[in-house]
């Protein structure tokens, strides 16, 4: 079953940069299996196996992103808008007290990447604020119970 996968502009160009950098390691890998080849028989040779399995997973890696970009909807950013949606930097804050404000850009699962702030519109937070404005409270289950944030900045920039 084909689902569509939502992306920014960025994320979209993030990928098919990431698709030709993988593309440009199927040369390492042929040096690698070509080198391997040359230690002779093949079956019990560590190296060779090694080069496979990695030429393997390799492709494998290929083959999801080029899956990922055939079924790309690129969202495009509404610089008016008021509400929270994929490519809003989104700043909350804890209204419990003495929490800290955290800033996420929301994004589609395929370009989500915690260590750098970016959150799917499908994670619990992500889900959360989608459509909320500036000044809204949200309520976000978590493994602690309910936490209540609130959204202290929203940004719908085009980058």
């Amino acid at each position: 079953m084909s689902q569509d996968i939502f992306l920014t502009k960025e994320g979209y160009e993030e990928l098919k940069a990431k698709l030709e950098m993988l593309k440009v390691g199927r040369s390492d890998i042929a040096e690698k299996l070509k080198v391997a080849r040359s230690f002779g028989d093949l079956s019990e040779n560590s190296e060779y196996d090694e080069a496979k399995s990695e030429q393997a997973k390799l492709e494998a890696e290929i083959n999801d992103v080029e899956a990922m970009l055939q079924r790309a909807v690129i969202v495009e950013d509404d610089n008016n808008s008021e509400v929270v949606h994929l490519g809003s930097v989104v700043t909350i804050k804890s209204t419990a007290k003495g929490s800290s404000e955290m800033t996420f850009t929301i994004t589609g699962f395929a370009q989500a990447d915690a260590t750098k702030g970016k959150i799917s519109d499908e994670s619990p937070v992500g889900k959360a604020l989608m459509g909320h404005k500036k000044g809204d409270k949200i309520s976000v289950e978590s493994p602690l119970g309910v936490v209540t944030y609130k959204i202290v900045r929203l940004e719908n920039n085009a980058k």
